[in-house]
């Protein structure tokens, strides 16, 4: 019994002591809040057709990001949607170098005129 009291008194204070995660000011290090204020905006994967152009072409930029083992998991995990011949690039990267590669890559196999970049930089971890 005193087992069970014990841990209801321990239950309600973790119940009641706010989060860390809800007092903090800065933004979180993903982009799960953007995805939901922005859906507007950011191309998301459910807007990609099964048009086989378009998932081969956003194939063979997943491959050139994932095979460039100098890029943080961040950048290996930017969302790629390819519509019409588009590719837009969303998601946070760790760096301006990692935006500036992930972007390239897309580029080299696009076309310059056929990419739009709508990725951010992850704030600096303190």
């Amino acid at each position: 019994m005193k087992k069970i009291i014990f841990l209801a008194a321990v239950l309600a204070t973790a119940v009641s002591i706010p989060s860390i995660a809800q007092t903090s000011t800065n933004p979180a290090a993903d982009n799960s809040g953007t995805n939901k204020s922005d859906a507007h905006i950011n191309a998301s994967a459910d807007a990609q057709k099964n048009d086989k152009t378009d998932l081969y072409l956003s194939q063979r930029i997943r491959q050139s990001v994932i095979a460039d083992k100098s890029l943080s998991t961040y950048a290996h995990n930017v969302k790629i949607v390819s519509v019409d011949g588009t590719v837009t690039l969303n998601g946070v990267v760790g760096s301006a170098n990692e935006r500036a590669a992930v972007h390239a890559k897309a580029v080299s196999i696009a076309g310059q005129d056929h990419v739009v970049d709508q990725m951010t930089i992850a704030p600096p971890k303190s």
